[in-house]
């Protein structure tokens, strides 16, 4: 799951080079905090946070056959 939302922020911003997703686990959470360069938090997040929504989406529907709740975060 890291790798999917690391590839789809990288197609997204200007700076490929400044995305990192770091991974922190619990039980039955798994938290991955998306980190872009402060002027592609904008792309990331798209127009009304829909870009974001659709990338969480994705990865409810990833994170179901796991069985493990992951919550995005994106930090600056």
């Amino acid at each position: 799951m890291k790798e999917l939302i690391q590839f789809i922020a990288h197609e997204l911003v200007d700076n490929p080079e400044e995305v990192t997703v770091e991974e922190v686990g619990g039980n039955n959470t798994l938290v991955l905090e998306l980190k872009v360069a402060k002027e592609d938090i904008g792309k990331v997040i798209g127009k009304q946070g829909r870009t974001a929504q659709a990338m969480r989406t994705i990865l409810n529907a990833v994170s179901a056959k796991t069985k493990k709740r992951t919550i995005l975060e994106i930090v600056e």
